[in-house]
Order: C-alpha cells, then structure tokens, then sequence
C-alpha cells in the first residue's frame, strides 16, 4: 500500500504514554496561562504557589496540574510516564493510522452532505472515554458518546502474531470499520440500535448488533472503493489483506480457537463468512445504499 507522503489527518489526539484517572475533562489548559500569571502576582497567590509546589515536590506531581485544577480545570488530567518512549515502528504506525483517517475523511466529505470529522485517539494500556475505561486487551473501538476512535497501536501487531493478518491493508480495514460506526452514529442508526436495549432479548440484540457490525464491514468497503480510484495507493494482494483481517475476527473462528465450541446465538459481529461478504460488497459496489444489512433477508 502507497501511503508514504500523503496528508496525515490533524484529528488525532495521541495519549500515547499517558495514565487518566478521574472524570472527564481538565488537565492544564493554555488558555489558564492568563489567569495563572495574576495568581502569581499577588500576595494571595504566593501563599497557594508555595503550597502546591509543596505537594509537588511530595507527591513528583507537575505543579502545573495542580494549579490547573485549582483555576477550574478539575476532573482528569492525562500524565505523561517519564520511560515511555514510543519506538520508531509505532511512530511509522502513528503516522500510518493518521495517513488512513485522513483518506476516510477525504472520502466520505464527498460521499456524504455535512459530514462530521471524527477524532483518532491513539493510547497505550488504558484510555479512559465518554463510554467508559477501557484497556488494550477491549481492541480498537468507536465510543458514540464522543465520537472517537481509540486504537493501542499494539493491537497491529497481535493482528499479525495471533490473528494471522497482517499487512497495512488489513489495518486500514480495521479504521475504516470504526469510522463506519461513526457513520451509523451521525446517520441515527446507533441511536436506533440503543432504543432496542430491554425491548428485545439477548437474542434478538446480537442479531441487531451482527447487522451494524457487517454494515460497518461493508461502510468499510466502500471507503476502499471510492480511495482506490482516487488514488490509486492499493497493490497486489493488498484485498486479500484485509479479507484475511475480516477472515480472522470472525465470531466463529475466534470462538472455536478461545473455547472449541461456536455458539451462534451469542455472535455479536458476524461470521467470518459474513464479514468477509460485506466488506466485498463495498468493495465492489462503492454503493452506499447497498448496505442496508438491517433488512437483508439473509442475516
């Protein structure tokens, strides 16, 4: 895949090396820079820097946080671990997710009327979002609440070593998958999902939930379509890369590799089948409106 030198989205927040705690929001704000410096100034504000330095110097906390917090702030702060340091292989990856998200963007601006930008939220170890925590082991995910995409850029690799998919297609796939959940969340269909909770039972949801995940295969698709005669960045075996990727997180084949066994009325995402369908279609359609999985008699 061709992707080297091309635009990198500015819609991305890389919380790489940073622990959270706490509720949403705060952490030191440049727009606290005013405000700190009249603090400072005064007779008062000596007696409250003097005692936050204090506690920083207890506590190996900036005292920047905590004076950010005091003005208002509050909340969670994100800090950044001193030995973190990213390798040069999640930097290329870094600039990879951020080249991809650019092209979704790209794409689906002309697509569709009014279409609002989601943000990539890359982490490592555990992130904390409008819908929750969440560590690595959850996978890349989209959270409706925020509209955010969070990917732990270790999970390319379990791709390639556990899952047997490698190659950068494959994980082109998997951002084009949670940006066709941010689609399903600007077009009202996750809303229309969430009205479904306690009115149906267990059953009947993971049949809903296998259609909006096979709809994002297949949103997924057509983004490849519409990038592919733009720009022309795909090469040879670059398709199978990523029907190998929906292949191998099938429900199926990931219950018969953890457990043995394959319970279909507890799939939430669609068998490998399914998935690698879906994610064709688009492909080959480049039709949005061919991705109505909800009334697909066949699911």
């Amino acid at each position: 895949m061709k992707w080297e030198g091309r635009r990198r989205s500015s819609n991305v927040e890389d919380r790489r090396g940073q622990s959270s705690g706490g509720s949403r929001g705060g952490g030191f704000s440049p727009m606290l820079i005013g405000p700190l410096i009249k603090i400072l100034f005064s007779k008062t504000g000596l007696i409250i820097v003097g005692i936050v330095i204090a506690i920083s110097v207890v506590t190996g906390t900036n005292p920047l946080t905590f004076l950010g917090n005091f003005m208002g702030g509050g909340g969670q702060g994100f800090t950044t671990e001193s030995n973190y340091t990213p390798t040069a292989e999640e930097d290329r990856l870094a600039a990879f997710s951020e080249t991809i998200l650019a092209d979704t963007e790209d794409v689906w601006n002309k697509i569709l009327d009014n279409y609002r930008e989601p943000t990539l939220v890359l982490f490592s170890g555990q992130v904390s979002s409008a819908c929750g925590m969440a560590s690595s082991a959850t996978g890349p995910f989209y959270c409706p609440g925020d509209e955010k995409l969070y990917i732990d850029l270790s999970f390319f690799k379990e791709m390639e070593v556990k899952l047997k998919a490698p190659g950068d297609f494959a994980q082109a796939y998997v951002i084009a998958h949670e940006v066709g959940h941010h689609i399903q969340k600007i077009s009202g269909i996750t809303a229309e999902m969430d009205k479904l909770r306690g009115q149906v039972s267990e059953k009947e949801y993971n049949q809903f939930s296998v259609k909006l995940e096979l709809q994002a295969d297949f949103l997924a698709g057509v983004w490849a379509n519409h990038s592919q005669r733009s720009v022309g960045w795909m090469e040879k075996g670059d398709l199978d890369e990523a029907l190998n990727a929906a292949n191998a997180i099938g429900d199926d084949r990931l219950q018969k590799q953890s457990t043995g066994r394959v319970m279909p009325d507890s799939f939430t995402h669609g068998t490998s089948a399914q998935r690698m369908k879906w994610f064709k279609k688009g492909f080959e359609t480049g039709d949005i409106n061919q991705g109505d999985t909800f009334n697909d008699p066949s699911l």
